[in-house]
């Protein structure tokens, strides 16, 4: 008996008998309506009368079949968009001197504790001495920028372009403001012009933005900077859970990488980790 040879010209439905049921279940042709371009994906949805919405957009582009002059437009495009952002990143911050970024969420708002204590800590950290970095938004961020800027230290300002919620806050000082497209660009820049790092309670950036800076020092890509988290009830939870879970339970790190974070409950305290990690190196800031 001669067996039939599948091959992409040949038509053929598969057939699995489902044995629990009895049933036939037809397997359908994947993708036999694909669009083969972004300008056929358009003209089928107005063809079908869809209103397709800007999220809808990035996924159906997913499924689109480029040729390799659209793909060489649309990425060098973007190479060069990404290098302008590294170019005017390391322009302004090259000669910033000792920073330490404060991160946490947009949404604090200034009757928050957390807002007041990440104001209190931005303002210490100048009087020892220290220039502050934040994300350049409202909430956390604000705070951190309005209590360097109060004590008259370098407030940096790495705002991103989001559909809600960001927008820059009134206390960067000018000549330190840089927007930001893509978000890989702006997490170099907060982790390689900053000697230290306080994370106050945020959401998933936040959280992105500790574990990025957990990850580069546990594998040696950047020094052994301070990461000082806020708030005790806040992130507690967290780091039994990678204690118990991770380190314990599956052995996913090592013990010493816990070492590489403090949790504090003060402004005081979040400063005072700074200044004796750099006192073991008898180093102080140089401005």
């Amino acid at each position: 008996m001669t067996k039939l040879r599948k091959t992409s010209k040949t038509k053929l439905q598969e057939e699995n008998t489902n044995v629990g049921s009895g049933q036939t279940i037809i397997q359908p042709e994947v993708n036999e309506n694909k669009a083969k371009s972004i300008k056929k994906a358009r003209q089928m949805a107005r063809e079908e009368n869809i209103q397709i919405s800007e999220e809808d957009q990035k996924i159906r582009k997913a499924f689109v079949d480029k040729d390799w002059n659209e793909i060489k437009i649309a990425d060098s495009w973007q190479i060069f968009k990404v290098m302008a952002e590294f170019v005017e990143g390391f322009e302004k911050l090259s000669r910033i001197g000792p920073c330490v970024s404060i991160f946490g969420s947009a949404r604090t708002k200034p009757d928050s504790p957390y807002y007041i204590m990440a104001e209190e800590i931005a303002a210490k950290l100048v009087r020892h001495g220290y220039g502050v970095i934040t994300g350049g938004g409202p909430g956390i961020m604000e705070a951190g920028n309005k209590g360097a800027h109060a004590e008259g230290g370098k407030s940096v300002g790495l705002n991103i372009e989001l559909p809600f919620e960001q927008f820059h806050n009134i206390y960067i000082d000018s000549d330190k403001l840089i927007n930001f497209d893509y978000f890989f660009v702006r997490k170099v820049m907060f982790i390689k012009y900053a000697q230290g790092f306080v994370v106050m309670p945020g959401g998933f950036g936040t959280l992105d933005e500790l574990f990025e800076a957990i990850t580069l020092i546990q594998t040696r890509k950047i020094g052994r900077f301070p990461i000082i988290l806020v708030g005790k009830s806040y992130w507690q939870g967290l780091m039994d859970w990678i204690e118990s879970v991770m380190l314990t339970q599956e052995s996913n790190i090592n013990p010493e990488d816990l070492k590489l974070v403090n949790i504090v409950d003060t402004p005081t305290e979040a400063v005072k980790v700074i200044d004796e990690f750099y006192s073991k190196y008898l180093l102080s800031p140089n401005f």
